[in-house]
């Protein structure tokens, strides 16, 4: 299961380190409003899906509080079939959808998780809600 914090799950991008803390820093400036997860991990993790309206707590690399987010959306869809505006709001600057296919096929392939064209993708979009200190704010 994934970290809680308050009651909410703990919603870490990308991996420790440089990527998340840049990841982190385009949620917080309002540029990155969509991020995409395998099902596969989901399902090893025993986690269910988001659902609109969840609200999750985005963490940095200690799991320490930086903001709340609602989620807005959620979609599965086949790697092949992620769109192109939902690749454009996860705002890591990919400038056409092959560029993130590539980019998120290698970052899952680094992770010992090969994706094809088939491999079900969660499509996650959100809304920051609070960058105060703590979760019930």
């Amino acid at each position: 299961m994934w970290p809680r914090i308050g009651g909410l799950r703990a919603l870490a991008l990308g991996t420790p380190g440089e990527l998340r803390t840049r990841l982190n820093t385009l949620v917080l400036s309002g540029v990155k409003t969509a991020t995409a997860g395998l099902v596969q991990e989901y399902d090893e993790d025993g986690e269910e899906l988001e659902y609109v309206g969840e609200r999750q707590v985005l963490v940095d690399d200690n799991d320490a509080f930086l903001a709340v987010i609602e989620v807005t959306g959620v979609e599965v869809v086949r790697f092949a079939d992620v769109p192109w505006d939902f690749a454009r709001a996860e705002g890591e600057g990919d400038r056409s959808i092959e560029e993130w296919r590539e980019g998120h096929g290698a970052y899952w392939a680094r992770q010992g998780t090969p994706v094809t064209d088939d491999t079900a993708v969660v499509c996650l979009r959100f809304r920051v809600v609070s960058t105060e200190g703590s979760v019930g704010t």
